[in-house]
């Protein structure tokens, strides 16, 4: 997976008072769990641009004062009316143990009930998955080709062992919904399979 680097500086104070005056300062609080102990710091609105508004996954490398600590996002916080961030969760990470992200999933083919009529339904755009940090993915490819109109792509098709999903066996990624413009695949098969006999003939006789 993706790293991104951030450089900030360790907070000495936590209060509200000093969190404003972080905060009018164009400067982020932000906190590290899953170590020894919490970790409060701060880093600039715009060193968070790249790992906040993106649809990818990434791990963060966060220097603090000469210290890396390499952790993902857990939990961020934005202002109601103007957007902008008010504060950052992170959550440490070690490569000796497993740690649950949600992955963005990334859908490929072109499915057959698609280009039938039907419509591709998403249910499930990211999926939460459980791996080393080495181990994750930075999406989760789902291949629709296979699909027919009323089909289901269900999570555990999508299986790796790299990772394992934290959903249900039944949990839908996508299906194909029928529409009013939908040729019945299975229609379609038949008139295939017809015409693939009417041609064998006609080349028989050209020979």
């Amino acid at each position: 997976m993706k790293s991104i680097s951030i450089k900030g500086s360790k907070r000495e104070s936590v209060g509200k008072k000093a969190t404003k005056a972080l905060r009018n300062a164009g400067q982020v609080p932000c906190v590290i769990y899953g170590g020894d102990q919490p970790l409060h710091f701060s880093a600039t609105e715009l060193a968070f641009k790249n790992l906040v508004y993106t649809p990818d996954a990434h791990t963060v490398e966060i220097e603090l004062d000469g210290t890396s600590y390499r952790a993902i996002l857990q939990d961020i916080q934005f202002h109601p009316v103007t957007d902008r961030i008010l504060h950052i969760d992170f959550y440490q990470i070690f490569d000796d143990k497993e740690v649950t992200m949600i992955i963005p999933v990334k859908f490929v083919g072109n499915s057959k009930g698609v280009l039938n009529g039907g419509v591709l339904r998403k249910n499930n755009r990211k999926l939460r998955v459980k791996a080393l940090p080495d181990n994750l993915p930075d999406f989760i490819e789902a291949d629709i080709t296979e699909l027919k109109i009323g089909n289901k792509l269900y999570v555990t098709a999508l299986e790796n062992e790299a990772y394992k999903f934290m959903h249900p066996d039944n949990t839908v990624v996508c299906q194909v919904r029928t529409s009013r413009n939908a040729v019945d695949d299975e229609e379609e098969d038949e008139e295939e399979t017809a015409e693939g006999a009417e041609a064998a003939p006609a080349e028989a006789a050209a020979e």
